[in-house]
């Protein structure tokens, strides 16, 4: 029997590894569920990227459904998202907000300049509080903010066309059988 110990170990270890790979091939790594879903957006106020003198706030953009983008100018994955955002997100007919985050706004504006720039409006979030307290884990991500300021949906990771397919859209058609 002590022979076999050996074996055995090594194929419990084989198994538990088989489990581990199963297992994270029938979960999307992005679909990490936000606390804020269905839940008040932080209050934030930061300034605008184009002109630091002036700020947006939570307050300012309530009334209307709109989207907010985390990105940056040192994230690789915005850059493979970034025609979404030209394109496709723009004609969801929603304001899009650029969320700036922990980055240089010369840097930010010069990649804005060389890839086009899809926002209604751009806040900075230089030292990444208010990322914090959205829960924001990398750039980038994406909200939905409802007219009342209620996050309902939240996408970690860039957009795809499939996103917008099979995510956005539904989410979109459920916020409005909410509005009356």
């Amino acid at each position: 029997m002590s022979r076999l110990a050996p074996l055995f170990g090594f194929l419990l270890l084989v198994a538990l590894f088989g489990f581990g790979i199963w297992w994270n091939t029938r979960h999307d790594q992005h679909e990490i569920v936000s606390p804020l879903i269905n839940k008040p957006a932080p209050a934030f106020v930061l300034p605008r990227l184009d002109d630091p003198t002036r700020t947006v706030s939570k307050a300012d953009l309530l009334g209307k459904p709109y989207f907010l983008n985390v990105f940056a100018s040192w994230c690789i994955e915005c850059v493979h998202e970034h025609p979404e955002l030209m394109g496709p997100m723009k004609q969801l007919g929603l304001p899009l907000v650029g969320f700036n985050y922990k980055d240089d706004p010369q840097a930010a504006t010069a990649w804005l300049g060389e890839h086009g720039n899809p926002f209604d409006a751009i806040v900075a979030d230089r030292d990444g509080r208010a990322g914090l307290d959205f829960g924001v884990y990398a750039a980038p991500e994406t909200f939905l903010v409802d007219a009342k300021g209620i996050v309902r949906y939240k996408r970690i990771g860039p957009i795809t066309p499939d996103v917008i397919e099979s995510e956005i859209k539904p989410a979109l058609a459920a916020l409005a059988k909410e509005s009356p």
